[in-house]
């Protein structure tokens, strides 16, 4: 019991500690004066991806086009103008892109810093969206381990980044990858578009390489920021190394999957182990099969 109880007040202790040296300027911002929010919206996030699927099983697909093309040209401006604040801001400050400490003064910059980070953190919560459409859809193939993983970490442990270092940085990631959102979501919004424009998306596997570049890059920014012993909480810095390795295996594993393994061979539209011609089976009875359930002509529900 001696040790139990010296193991609990060693992490309360701890946990006192870690909390007097939080960025006081973000304690009254939605979502940031405890920890219990966010992860009950990712926890309630999980459940969704575990019971979705169940649910939407005897259903039709929604297809949602017009929300989607929403929903994705709205993540393209909440991204530009999350990259835009960490710009501007980041260069009316003179910060630098080598080594920059935390700030955590009442400066306007550094304000506009920390809020356009706290936006980026708010921007991964609205992306589980991203999930939710592809149960209502029934692209059940789409919710990989690797989306799932990608979605839930970036949330939780962004509220970590914001409660603590809301600036330094920090801020050089965030708009790296909101730049790169701007990319990606343009081309699922211009995907949501219909068939018109799929002659236009020829470029879809250069966003996964984007993305692997990305995650080199912050390994050699960060791993930099060790060497010259940058001011900036060492934690974090060891922390980032290790996060952004295990995306570069999983990215470079979707990437070999989709785009380098060999493709099953195909013999006039039939199937030969286990693939289909083009992604589609042969409709019977003027039948479509969508999602592996067949359904009489006409729209989906939702649509």
């Amino acid at each position: 019991m001696g040790l139990v109880s010296s193991v609990v007040n060693d992490t309360l202790e701890f946990y006192r500690w870690t909390w007097s040296i939080r960025d006081k300027r973000v304690d009254d911002w939605p979502l940031m004066q405890s920890p219990f929010p966010t992860l009950t919206i990712s926890t309630i996030y999980l459940l969704t991806v575990w019971l979705g699927p169940k649910w939407m099983k005897t259903r039709e697909p929604f297809q949602l086009r017009f929300l989607l093309v929403v929903y994705n040209f709205g993540m393209v401006l909440l991204n530009f103008f999350i990259f835009k604040e960490l710009f501007l801001s980041s260069r009316a400050r003179g910060y630098s892109y080598v080594c920059q400490t935390v700030d955590y003064s009442d400066n306007v910059y550094e304000v506009r810093i920390a809020a356009a980070l706290w936006w980026y953190y708010v921007s991964k919560g609205i992306e589980y969206l991203d999930t939710v459409f592809f149960i209502l859809r029934k692209k059940f193939n789409q919710i990989s381990f690797l989306h799932v993983y990608h979605h839930f970490t970036m949330f939780t442990l962004w509220w970590i980044g914001i409660k603590w270092v809301a600036g330094g940085q920090a801020f050089f990631g965030a708009q790296m990858n909101s730049f790169i959102h701007v990319i990606m979501y343009m081309y699922y919004g211009l995907a949501a578009c219909g068939p018109k424009f799929q002659k236009y998306l020829w470029w879809k596997r250069y966003l996964t390489i984007l993305q692997l570049v990305q995650f080199h890059v912050t390994i050699g920014h960060t791993a930099l920021s060790i060497y010259i012993d940058c001011p900036f909480p060492k934690w974090m810095h060891w922390g980032v190394i290790f996060y952004a390795i295990t995306f570069i295996f999983l990215f470079g594993n979707f990437y070999y999957r989709t785009y380098k393994m060999p493709k099953e061979p195909l013999k006039n539209g039939k199937i030969v182990n286990g693939a289909v011609t083009n992604g589609v089976s042969k409709p019977e009875n003027n039948a479509v099969v969508e999602n592996g359930k067949k359904q009489k002509k006409g729209k989906a529900k939702g649509e």
